[in-house]
């Protein structure tokens, strides 16, 4: 009975993962409503938990993919793939109202170049400091404190190694979750409360899975503007990365 329920499982494998993050959210809604009494919301405990079932996962399959590398959860491996993420992405913007998105204005250009500059020019010191003085890898390294893929991209058009590459990518993974995380949390203070303030929130981060993710935990009305600004963000970043930024490292500290 077990072998053939895990058949039939494993032979749905999308589907399967569509129910198993379905009931994961269901009790991570109920662990938010009745364990913090709402003060946490349902989404950002169930980003916590998906992190510690992947590194389980990892651990006990000595794979690469978390749950996914188990047959029965192999669909994880889809669901959560860059196909169905961008196509989420993308169609978040159909519930943008063009009105508000006018309203951000000259602020949500500001923050577009500023939620990329910052970061950037962080990850390049830090790489600078710890021993990065070609170019390519500081340029390649701040461009992974943008988002995980804006280094890789900004790596492969320059010519950095896959070590490289690797490690920008961690880089912006760690921004990533981090902006999910405490999204919610910090919210209130700095009244990210409406559509407006979600477009600066978008172009300021830029981590588009992370600002999704945290802004869902918040307000799921708020989702499509933070979206949009980070989804211009990542582009723009592709575009500055390799191009501007490289050819200002460079001058900076030679190569």
């Amino acid at each position: 009975m077990l072998d053939r329920l895990t058949d039939i499982l494993s032979s749905n494998a999308l589907i399967t993962a569509f129910a198993l993050v379905g009931l994961l959210m269901l009790g991570c809604n109920l662990a938010a409503r009745y364990l913090t009494g709402g003060r946490i919301h349902g989404s950002a405990i169930a980003i916590a938990a998906g992190l510690v079932l992947a590194y389980v996962g990892g651990i006990a399959t000595g794979g690469e993919d978390g749950l996914a590398d188990i047959a029965v959860f192999s669909g994880l491996g889809v669901m959560g793939g860059s196909m169905l993420r961008d196509f989420a992405i993308v169609a978040t913007a159909f519930g943008v109202d063009l009105a508000e998105l006018k309203k951000a204005g000259m602020n949500g250009v500001i923050a577009l170049f500023v939620g990329l500059a910052v970061p950037f020019t962080i990850g390049a010191a830090i790489a600078y400091a710890f021993g990065y003085t070609d170019p390519v890898a500081v340029t390649t390294i701040g461009a992974g404190a943008a988002t995980y893929i804006v280094g890789p991209v900004t790596g492969t058009a320059i010519g950095a190694g896959s070590e490289l590459i690797a490690l920008s990518i961690a880089i912006g993974l760690v921004k990533s979750i981090s902006v999910m995380i405490f999204t919610p949390v910090v919210a209130r203070r700095i009244q990210l409360n409406n559509p407006s303030a979600a477009l600066v929130f978008g172009g300021m981060m830029g981590t588009t899975s992370g600002v999704a993710a945290g802004l869902a935990a918040t307000d799921a009305r708020l989702v499509p503007y933070g979206a949009m600004t980070a989804t211009f963000y990542t582009g723009f970043g592709c575009l500055l990365g390799p191009s501007v930024f490289y050819l200002v490292v460079r001058s900076l500290i030679g190569g």
